[in-house]
């Protein structure tokens, strides 16, 4: 049973005896004294899709929900769904291109490490891994001693995604970007 604080975006959890997908959480924390730090966390019903908003205390607890977790592998984008194989019996499962809008900016054919979240045999959510390696195709020029400052510049990525990395990358690097918060975290 994970805390409110603990909780990640792609996680499912039960409230009201139905399966939820968390997909946004934002931590507010008050300016009184003594008062808890409250997470504002958006769900998605992981079968209709419909959104709740709820709030907790960090110390709340949330039921996991009775789901499935299976390695898969992204295999390709066929314009209005995401395909995903099963590693294990080679099963392939579907998602709408619109229910991954921020995932899918992240995902290259052949991207391991990635669970799907079945509930009844049907496929309701992903979970990418904590990091996710692309190629910089076009940035501008990199900067000599731009290392001393943290100073940043838009970057194309591989996959069309476009972020801010620090002046020093050039056009051909490999970065990691922190799946959860789509933001540059380290060179390859």
């Amino acid at each position: 049973m994970p805390k409110a604080s603990e909780l990640k975006k792609g996680q499912v959890v039960e409230l009201a005896d139905e399966p939820w997908i968390v997909k946004q959480v934002d931590c507010k924390s008050p300016s009184s004294r003594g008062a808890s730090t409250l997470y504002k966390i958006r769900f998605a019903h992981a079968k209709t899709k419909q959104k709740r908003d709820e709030s907790f205390k960090g110390e709340d607890f949330l039921r996991d929900a009775d789901c499935q977790r299976v390695q898969v592998q992204y295999s390709y984008n066929d314009g209005e769904a995401l395909c995903f194989m099963n590693m294990e019996d080679f099963d392939q499962y579907f998602l709408p291109v619109s229910e991954l809008e921020d995932e899918s900016k992240l995902l290259v054919e052949g991207l391991d490490g990635i669970y799907a979240l079945l509930i009844d045999g049907e496929i309701a959510g992903v979970e990418l891994p904590q990091f996710v390696e692309l190629e910089i195709i076009e940035t501008d020029p990199a900067i000599k001693g731009a290392s001393a400052t943290s100073r940043t510049k838009p970057a194309t990525l591989s996959t069309g995604f476009i972020i801010q990395v620090p002046e020093y990358l050039d056009a051909g690097e490999t970065i990691k970007i922190t799946s959860a918060t789509g933001k540059f975290a380290s060179r390859v």
